[in-house]
């Protein structure tokens, strides 16, 4: 009698070791051992706290006189101390946060979009395309920022909507010479050349295919952008051409810098204000950045 056992067939062996994370927990996860980025969300999430869960847990008009001006701080009135018109310093650190970080974001979006919608062009299409763009970026690179960004102000008027768009029309530069840096290199990839030999349109390539690929440094670089739209709203408050009708970190440290020396918590306080809110971002930035590279990670 023949053996008729059918004989199954012999699976390979199973792989051995764990599997790879997804890309979202692997970034979770380098970003969670830097310690820097950790202290710096820490930092920023007590700044967004102050800022906008503040005026429940502190509810005091930070546009009304509570105490005498320049009542130093530990009052019975006003804990942080008063400003030149006696009003409460920690309602107007708190009040002039939202405004503050307002500014910072929505500035950085209009800076981001601008750069990007440049560098990608020119990144993208190159030749005459790429040497006209990058004039004009070199001319808005070559204008004294602050100074552009005044005489826009001057112009439109020191609303906080003109001061907004000022300061995200000079900052784009930077964010427009690194998308298309990452422009350049991505276009050259297989899977770019095979997307455009299969028929996909300019705009497809760039805003679906190229784009997401370069975004890692492109989030880096708007992070650090919101820290410095931070510091330009301060700058131009400070020079008297903040919005008067509207409180901010910037305006306070304008409003009271002729009595630093009589009433030194009037400057100081926001200014620390906005010295850690930039600090957190920026360690953020850098966490964000590290996690992302792996270069970097395997350090």
């Amino acid at each position: 009698m023949t053996d008729t056992t059918a004989t199954l067939p012999q699976s390979g062996p199973e792989p051995i070791g764990p599997k790879p994370a997804h890309p979202v927990t692997e970034f979770m996860r380098a970003f969670a051992r830097n310690q820097s980025a950790i202290i710096g969300l820490v930092l920023l999430a007590i700044m967004l706290g102050t800022t906008f869960i503040g005026p429940f847990l502190y509810p005091v008009d930070p546009y009304s006189m509570v105490d005498l001006p320049f009542a130093p701080p530990g009052g019975e009135y006003a804990p942080l101390g008063t400003d030149y018109l006696g009003r409460d310093m920690l309602a107007g650190i708190i009040e002039g946060g939202r405004a503050t970080l307002a500014v910072g974001a929505a500035a950085a979006v209009i800076s981001v979009v601008i750069g990007i919608l440049v560098g990608s062009f020119a990144g993208f299409f190159g030749g005459a395309v790429d040497a006209v763009l990058m004039k004009v970026t070199e001319f808005f690179q070559i204008l004294p920022t602050l100074l552009l960004a005044m005489v826009l102000v001057t112009i439109f008027g020191a609303s906080l909507v003109t001061i907004t768009f000022a300061i995200g029309a000079v900052s784009w530069p930077q964010v427009a010479r690194l998308a298309r840096a990452e422009f350049m290199r991505i276009r050259k990839l297989d899977y770019v050349a095979a997307a455009r030999t299969s028929g996909a349109r300019n705009a497809y390539l760039i805003f679906r295919v190229i784009l997401p690929a370069a975004l890692p440094p492109l989030i880096v670089a708007a992070g650090l952008a919101v820290g410095a739209a931070i510091l330009f709203e301060a700058g131009l408050s400070f020079l008297g051409l903040g919005d008067p009708n509207t409180m901010s970190w910037g305006l306070i440290i304008g409003q009271n810098r002729n009595y630093l020396l009589d009433a030194w918590w009037t400057v100081t306080l926001p200014g620390v204000a906005i010295f850690i809110t930039v600090l957190a971002i920026s360690l953020v930035g850098d966490g964000i950045n590290d996690a992302l590279n792996p270069k970097l990670r395997r350090r």
